[in-house]
């Protein structure tokens, strides 16, 4: 019980981590400029249900593709966590002329799929995480166990960001640009060294499965 609590606990903080609400609260804002209250609160439901679907969508299938294509979990873990340190770096020191995305050109585009649910809060960070944790479920005693666990995390990662958006007028008020950008550069870092865990675990994983280290 103790490995499926910490399972849900490092899921939980890590896509929360890497989706970061605070940095998608300027563009929801944004592309949502002059609607009311209600528009608000369903392109809000909307982003967060697709992007739901999406992390159960990799949480069943991922391994599965990459069984196809025959990429190794090790492999992925590194790729992952070079990804999580390339976020963490730009979240820590994000690029001068700033801003997440765009509004689209298509005033009738689903802003909630694209770019809220995808790519802001379902990217390459979060498939490699959530793949990584996939991972760990055949390392556990109770493989069903583990999987509610993620699937647990997954939901009250989409519950938090979803009520950041309903409350965006207000934190964005209460925190202000400073610290918003503050936030976002703790999580930032947070994001990095993330990254080099999963970066050192695929290594250490990828050398063991070569015959390279021995577990004691």
């Amino acid at each position: 019980m103790q490995k499926e609590l910490s399972l849900f606990v490092g899921t939980f903080t890590t896509l929360l981590a890497i989706i970061n609400p605070l940095e998608v609260l300027p563009v929801y804002l944004q592309l949502l400029l002059g609607k009311d209250a209600r528009t608000h609160a369903a392109v809000a439901r909307k982003a967060c249900l697709y992007a739901l679907l999406l992390c159960f969508f990799f949480l069943a299938f991922g391994t599965v593709m990459l069984r196809i294509f025959g990429v190794p979990l090790s492999m992925v873990r590194v790729v992952g966590g070079i990804i999580l340190m390339r976020i963490g770096f730009d979240l820590f020191n994000p690029p001068k002329g700033g801003g997440v995305g765009a509004a689209p050109a298509d005033p009738n585009a689903n802003i909630a799929f694209v770019p809220l649910a995808m790519p802001l809060m379902f990217g390459p960070g979060a498939i490699a995480t959530i793949i990584g944790m996939t991972a760990t479920i055949k390392q556990s005693g109770d493989q069903a166990l583990s999987f509610v666990a993620i699937a647990a995390a997954i939901v009250l990662t989409m519950t938090v960001t979803f009520l950041c958006l309903v409350y965006a007028d207000r934190l964005s008020k209460f925190l202000g640009p400073m610290g918003i950008d503050a936030a976002t550069r703790i999580v930032g870092f947070f994001v990095s060294a993330i990254g080099v865990g999963l970066i050192f675990d695929g290594v250490f994983e990828a050398l063991q499965t070569h015959g390279f280290t021995t577990v004691r």
